[in-house]
């Protein structure tokens, strides 16, 4: 069984089918009708169960209409419909319970433990929708994003500004992956996972840390960067703004990137703080792209996850 928890824990070789699947079927993908069903898939009159127990716009709507277009049908829950977590019903039963009622999981949860734990115990494919661990599909449509403007993204050199959070972490898995230069320039105090850093260092990945952007954003090929505060994040929100603030992404740090540089965030956006509207809604920018590409990797990734 396949599951899509975090890019470490999918072969590069797959990783690769994936992206290639994800642009093939873009594509392919009938322009009359957003749930016209284009091709074959293996989703084809098969469930998806997308849980929530954080808020969604890209993940909700990318991953719904994706099953539709492979000819799969979807049911949505929140945590409010659901027992696990209250104390009211084990991991172990809940797990039945979704096993018998789906042919695919997506879960977007607050503990990547949940996660962890639910994948040993489902009889069906897990996706990880976000954990305030990590996020690779946002990672997966971003490879996409910059491969379709900028070509094959092995060996370019690109630059995480701001908060080393979750969506970090799987950039830094990424980077491991599909073989990219990865500089994230953070405050001491904002580092992304130490257990991926030492993961990265094993596996030779060519990641640096910087805590002067201005250094970090030299002559690369693209600037990504996320929201200061994220969703259920217990921080004194003034204080990490105040401290973060000379991490935002403006035409300054742009012109420091190589001329045809690119721009990618994964929204929401918080506009004049982690980025100036003259970034995001300029020429440079790709996050619409990008925002869009979250459809054809989440079927890329379906697909993969009911192959046999």
């Amino acid at each position: 069984m396949k599951h899509f928890i975090d890019l470490s824990l999918v072969p590069k070789s797959d990783l690769n089918h994936i992206l290639s699947e994800a642009k093939r079927r873009k594509a392919n993908q009938s322009k009359k009708g957003k749930v016209i069903i284009s091709e074959a898939s293996n989703a084809k009159d098969k469930l998806l169960l997308m849980v929530f127990e954080k808020p969604s716009t890209r993940t909700r709507l990318s991953f719904d209409l994706a099953m539709r277009q492979l000819g799969g049908q979807t049911i949505v829950m929140n945590a409010n419909d659901m027992h696990l977590g209250k104390g009211e019903e084990t991991v172990e039963d809940t797990a039945k319970v979704i096993s018998g009622f789906s042919d695919i999981v997506m879960f977007r949860t607050f503990k990547h433990q949940t996660l962890l734990d639910l994948s040993k115990l489902l009889n069906v494919p897990l996706i990880n929708g976000l954990t305030n661990f990590s996020h690779p599909c946002q990672l997966l449509s971003d490879v996409m994003t910059f491969e379709e403007k900028k070509g094959p993204i092995k060996g370019s050199k690109i630059a995480w500004v701001g908060d080393g959070n979750n969506v970090t972490n799987s950039a830094i898995e990424a980077a491991v992956q599909f073989d990219f230069e990865l500089n994230i320039c953070v405050p001491k105090q904002y580092l992304p996972s130490k257990t991926v850093l030492d993961w990265a260092e094993k596996k030779n990945g060519k990641i640096k840390i910087f805590h002067d952007p201005l250094q970090g954003v030299k002559d690369v090929d693209c600037i990504m960067s996320d929201k200061w505060v994220s969703m259920g994040d217990q921080v004194d929100v003034k204080k990490k703004k105040e401290d973060l603030k000379l991490f935002q992404v403006n035409e300054d740090l742009m012109n420091i990137a190589k001329k045809d540089s690119i721009y990618l965030h994964v929204l929401p956006a918080a506009r004049e703080e982690e980025v100036t509207s003259d970034v995001i809604d300029g020429k440079k920018s790709m996050v619409w792209d990008q925002a869009e590409n979250r459809l054809h990797g989440q079927k890329a990734i379906i697909d993969w996850c009911l192959s046999n």
